[in-house]
């Protein structure tokens, strides 16, 4: 029921206008009794009669009969609070006064926030933002707490209790040495449940207030061994674990939509930028690329990204399986947080690196080794002599796991953190694809056929298999990690050299899919905004005087990101046909892979609808058509 409104008998009409007056002169006669006085006090101000912040300059101005301590009056202040928050029929501009009121009490200093934290109920404690935790977690784990402390038992006696205990130790000292493999002959000898239910009061002692240290690596180690060797189910461990996938998901949510609209305002015009500040930005000797803004933006990320690792049990969890070499459970982490894109982390798109390493190790020493063979039996050949050794030379039989393109495809555009390893794995792909392609064409004589009659398969269905699997690598991983690579040709020819193989429909499907990925990836998309950017910042100074310059400046915008690139200059040349000689001239430090997005731009500008191929009359061609052919003539 609601409390009754009191008469005030302390707090008179005369003290309430000398208060709100801010007389500071002012003193109430006679000593009153404290209690009685605060009570009135807070309900004055709760019925808005008196403005909280005067409340210091009300008890200022009074004697109090009992003469209390500081102290005294701050716990006096948090009981007459607490037990008029528990009034559920208080009005609704009423209880936002009392909630206003125990904030300013807090931050003025009279009532420590300990006092209302200790006595004020939860709900009213997360309105008056006291707590970080929503007030449901915060009761679930007062129960927890109160459980421990007043049910749990502190001392054992292995001899005579049952074998959680001896579980515990086992697990304890299996976590100190986890390459003792001694260790998983005597796990099995306890049920699993013991198991699961000891790693997840660890995990759940971490997630105490009271405990700052993060979870060791150790534990995440531990418990990814066990999952991995199936002693416990993954599911069952999961549940223990914090952050829940929600509130995760929530969080990066709003990260990322604050990233993409930063990528997003790369290269636009600023309508508020005065004459002098536009006229800053066009000097004519400001001539410059910048090759690492988008790798910038992504390391300030990164950096502020990095306590959500330590703090996430879910990721760490993650690392754990991927030191431990076991993809099956890391891949089903991945894909349950994809949300949060967890590669983004450095210690966990080294874990997946490594395991990409090791995964290709085997096709690779092939493909070095093949390599090395036509490289000694032509080394008096020409290059034509050499590409077409490629094919006739004996090579061993390459065949890849699908759990390499799974990983390829999970760590997307991140393999640019590694240009060597990403050189690797489009060798391999050729390599495997050529294999491939040398058992259709070999048919039943096939030199080494006794991979493929394991498998059931049959030498097309092999073909047809690897040839998806290459355009699923290329298309997820290869090329978006290539916009992240600064000025390195040499990584371009190589992811080339895989392109080459594939029909011109494929390739064309590809760069039409690349540019629509890029809107996902804040990463990936401030990349192509600031190569835009910079291109047309380039071709305003263009000329035959600074082309030698220039022109190498937009070959090395075009070796990361040629389609951001050459499209961008494909749609100037339409609308300014004097840029023609200069740019074509510049075309000349361009790659294979470069010249082919080129043709890919132009006959997409050929093909898009909704522009006039002929002018008015009818008769001439449309400007930007005579431009276009021009420029592909010459």
């Amino acid at each position: 029921m609601s409390l009754p409104q009191i008469q005030c008998k302390y707090i008179t009409e005369e003290c309430l206008r000398e208060w709100k007056n801010g007389n500071p002169s002012f003193r109430v006669p006679d000593p009153v009794p404290m209690l009685r006085f605060l009570y009135e006090l807070c309900s004055t101000t709760v019925r808005g009669e008196l403005p909280f912040q005067k409340c210091k300059a009300a008890v200022d101005s009074v004697e109090f009969v009992e003469k209390p301590s500081h102290r005294v009056v701050a716990s006096t202040f948090a009981d007459i609070v607490t037990q008029m928050a528990q009034d559920l029929t208080m009005p609704g501009e009423h209880r936002v006064r009392l909630i206003k009121l125990a904030k300013w009490l807090v931050e003025s200093a009279l009532v420590p926030l300990r006092l209302f934290q200790e006595r004020c109920e939860e709900e009213f404690l997360w309105e008056a933002e006291m707590i970080k935790i929503k007030a449901q977690d915060l009761k679930g784990k007062e129960v927890r707490v109160n459980t421990r402390l007043l049910y749990q038992q502190t001392k054992f006696n292995l001899l005579r209790e049952e074998s959680e205990g001896y579980a515990k130790l086992v697990l304890e000292c299996y976590e100190l040495q986890p390459n003792n493999k001694v260790f998983l002959e005597l796990i099995p000898i306890f049920p699993k449940s013991h198991a699961s239910h000891i790693l997840g009061f660890k995990f759940q002692y971490y997630q105490r207030m009271e405990v700052n240290s993060p979870v060791p690596f150790s534990l995440y180690k531990l418990t990814a061994l066990l999952v991995k060797e199936e002693f416990i189910d993954l599911d069952s461990i999961y549940t223990h674990l914090l952050p829940k996938d929600d509130e995760a998901f929530e969080h990066y949510n709003a990260f990322s939509a604050k990233r993409l609209d930063e990528a997003n305002k790369i290269g636009k015009i600023n309508l508020a930028a005065t004459g002098k500040d536009l006229m800053e930005d066009e000097k004519q000797g400001d001539v410059t690329i910048d090759l690492f803004a988008a790798l910038d933006l992504e390391n300030e990320a990164v950096a502020e990204r990095s306590p959500e690792l330590e703090n996430s049990q879910t990721l760490g969890l993650l690392t754990g399986f991927l030191s431990v070499d076991d993809w099956y459970h890391a891949h089903i982490l991945f894909e349950r947080l994809a949300p949060l894109n967890p590669v983004a982390h450095i210690q966990i798109c080294d874990g997946l690196l490594r395991l990409i390493e090791n995964s290709i190790s085997s096709a690779y020493d092939i493909v070095r080794q093949t390599h090395l063979q036509s490289f000694g039996s032509f080394s008096g050949a020409g290059i034509d002599a050499m590409d077409t050794a490629d094919l006739t030379v004996h090579r061993s039989f390459i065949d890849l796991p699908k759990e390499l393109f799974e990983m390829l495809a999970t760590l997307g555009p991140y393999l640019y953190r590694d240009t060597v390893l990403l050189q690797k794995v489009c060798r391999v792909l050729r390599g495997y694809y050529f294999s491939a392609l040398e058992l259709v064409n070999c048919g039943d004589g096939a030199p080494n056929p006794e991979p493929l009659m394991d498998r059931n398969r049959v030498p097309r269905q092999h073909l047809k298999e690897a040839r998806l699997r290459v355009e699923e690598a290329l298309g997820a991983c290869l090329l978006p990690s290539l916009q992240l690579i600064p000025a390195n040709p040499a990584v371009g020819q190589e992811i080339w050299e895989v392109m080459n193989l594939l029909p011109y429909e494929v390739r064309y499907r590809l760069y039409g899919e690349w540019e629509k990925d890029d809107e996902r990836n804040p990463m990936v998309l401030a990349a192509r905004q600031t190569s835009k950017l910079d291109t047309r910042r380039i071709l305003k100074r263009l000329a035959k005087e600074n082309l030698k310059q220039l022109g190498r400046m937009v070959a090395k915008l075009a070796h990361a990101n040629p389609m951001t690139v050459l499209r961008t200059i494909v749609h100037q040349i339409e609308a300014y046909r004097d840029m023609i000689t200069p740019v074509v001239d510049a075309f000349k430090y361009l790659t294979q892979l470069e010249y082919d997005v080129l043709e890919y731009v132009v006959i997409e500008r050929l093909a898009q609808g909704g522009r006039d191929k002929l002018k008015d009359d009818g008769l001439n061609l449309s400007d930007w058509l005579q431009s276009l052919a021009s420029f592909w003539g010459h």
